[in-house]
């Protein structure tokens, strides 16, 4: 297991301050707001601590209501809306600065039996064993940028392989430009045998790429372009168990953007091909001068 991951593991083991009440940080590292995805799986190991054990999250909705300062701890208070017999629900809400930066709601069920059917189809790409890592492809393009070297450099937590055209590649070649993005990812080492862990982690790692699909749309690459870009809102659907060190396929579109905002939908698929997850995310799309 990699420091990377170590320390994503660390970020996602929250301190507990009182009951339903959870402390977070982020890591120790030069940026100017929280990643999205870390509050969201921090959000969601808040919720899953107050959840009988029986009980596997099955969706979140969640929005992100103000940039998080990475420099201070982040409080999560959990409100129990509801014990059933089947379902639970929780609402989150993720404090700095005595103000809400984001809200989530997560709903839990019991396994239980029921009719099955699996419409959409992973898409045919490489194998992941086949591909480059993305930071051989990014190093390709822009290994001499002096500001893109060391963040190239650092260890990640997560192996992503990107079976389409990256953001800088279609940035550099108008021919590229697809709204459609098609990702391979899983996490560097052996993981516990933790349902809602691997459900944390992949909620982590949904929130690297799903923008990504909007800018490969037009051309533009962050960094690259005069974008801004922040996550509004963000939607998941857990359909079966999975693993998040196991290779899941990644499959993105974005049907529309327009006026400072866009749309993206993914689907993550195991490599047998049965779909694990479904995600929504709108995000703001802003052009700088």
């Amino acid at each position: 297991m990699n420091e990377a991951l170590k320390e994503l593991l660390d970020l996602l083991d929250l301190e507990q301050i009182e009951l339903d009440i959870f402390r977070g940080r982020s890591p120790e590292e030069r940026i100017q707001r929280v990643f999205g995805g870390q509050v969201a799986a921090q959000a969601l190991v808040a919720a899953g601590r107050t959840v009988p054990k029986d009980r596997n999250v099955h969706s979140l909705h969640a929005y992100f209501i103000r940039p998080g300062d990475p420099s201070i701890p982040i409080v999560y208070n959990v409100e129990r809306l509801r014990d059933g017999r089947s379902f639970t629900t929780r609402r989150i809400v993720a404090v700095q600065h005595g103000k809400a930066i984001f809200t989530m709601s997560a709903s839990f069920h019991i396994p239980e039996e029921g009719v099955a059917h699996q419409a959409s189809v992973m898409p045919v790409v490489p194998d992941p064993e086949t591909l480059p890592t993305f930071q051989d492809r990014m190093y390709e393009l822009v290994g001499d940028h002096p500001d893109l070297r060391d963040w190239l450099s650092r260890p990640r937590p997560v192996d992503a392989r990107y079976a389409s055209p990256l953001t800088w590649e279609a940035y550099q070649n108008p021919e590229l430009r697809s709204a459609e993005t098609n990702v391979w990812f899983r996490y560097h080492a052996e993981l516990p045998d933790d349902p809602l862990l691997h459900v944390v982690l992949a909620a982590y790692a949904s929130d690297f790429t799903l923008v990504d699909t909007i800018l490969l749309a037009h051309g533009m690459a962050w960094g690259a372009s005069n974008v801004m870009g922040a996550s509004l809102d963000h939607a998941m659907w857990f359909h079966r168990p999975f693993r998040a060190d196991d290779w899941l396929l990644y499959a993105h579109e974005s049907p529309w953007s327009g006026g400072a905002r866009g749309l993206a939908r993914g689907e993550m698929f195991t490599a047998s091909g049965d779909l694990v997850v479904s995600v929504v995310q709108e995000a703001m799309i802003r052009l700088t001068k």
